[in-house]
């Protein structure tokens, strides 16, 4: 099978705010730094067992890799969990579930004194710390967040494996209309080249992320993750400052996704099989006016 484009992204193991903001952040590039929760007391602590001990009884939404289902709305879990069970779950070796933008601020409070937030020149949303959980093997689809926020991804225990697109390879994602997602059947880790040809096209960014290490995603980047080992990760958000990609998350969180939830309640799958449909025909419309 011909293989995509891929290159490893940069990886440093510290970095100031000067530098960080000369060369990632302004240019929206994203890197690797190791270790960067070193200094955190959530470094030392934090792994499945205290997690599972801080939030026993708390209620926590699952979700699965099945192809989209139109009777739920966007980003709505297939399921619900007490997160000792949800751990448990994990240790036993099952991975069909994973944990996905769950509050841990709101929901365990406690947890926050183990996090340090990073000077790097970058206003986050110190109310939207948001965990990631997930079993050995399991894998979240290519898609790229909603807010378009400058994304700092921190992973805890064991190691994960993100795969990156940039903003300019949209087209060629095979991108479903109304939606921040790919096409769900593409396996990024070993895509169809035959199948999606377009791929071709796209560079990715690989990275492997180790307990503690920290991957700076940019504004809109497009990700692929598979949690190698069991583990679970921390994001952190910054509000996008480039004013296109701002006007793009409110018109995607306002407009865009409350349409296709309403469009889902009137035509459910239907709906769903239209939006896989032009996913290939622009990519093959497109390919047409090049040639």
């Amino acid at each position: 099978m011909e293989l995509v484009k891929t290159i490893e992204i940069e990886s440093i193991n510290d970095i100031t705010k000067t530098d960080f903001v000369r060369k990632y952040y302004k240019p929206q590039r994203p890197v690797v730094v190791r270790g960067a929760a070193r200094t955190w007391p959530a470094f030392e602590k934090w792994n499945l067992e205290y997690i599972k001990s801080k939030g026993r009884d708390k209620v926590v939404p699952l979700y699965d890799n099945k192809p989209v289902d139109a009777s739920k709305k966007v980003n709505e879990p297939v399921a619900w969990m007490k997160l000792d069970e949800y751990i448990d779950y994990l240790l036993s070796g099952k991975n069909e579930y994973r944990i996905f933008l769950y509050n841990f601020l709101k929901e365990i409070p406690e947890l926050q004194k183990d996090i340090i937030y990073p000077d790097l020149g970058v206003r986050l949303f110190k109310s939207l710390p948001m965990l990631f959980f997930g079993g050995a093997g399991s894998k979240v689809f290519m898609h790229y967040d909603i807010d378009l926020a400058n994304i700092f991804h921190y992973h805890f225990v064991g190691t994960k494996t993100a795969i990156l697109a940039a903003p300019d390879d949209t087209p060629n994602l095979y991108h479903v209309p109304f939606s921040t997602i790919s096409l769900e059947e593409i396996d990024f880790e070993n895509p169809d080249i035959q199948k999606y040809p377009a791929l071709k096209k796209v560079t990715f960014y690989k990275a492997t992320l180790q307990h503690g290490d920290m991957l700076y995603m940019p504004e809109g980047w497009w990700h692929y993750m598979i949690y190698n080992t069991n583990g679970f990760s921390l994001s952190l958000r910054g509000i996008p400052t480039h004013p296109k990609n701002l006007l793009e998350a409110v018109n995607n969180v306002f407009v865009v996704r409350n349409f296709d939830n309403a469009m889902r309640k009137l035509f459910g799958q239907d709906w769903i099989q239209y939006k896989t449909k032009k996913a290939y025909e622009r990519v093959q419309e497109r390919e047409l006016q090049i040639a």
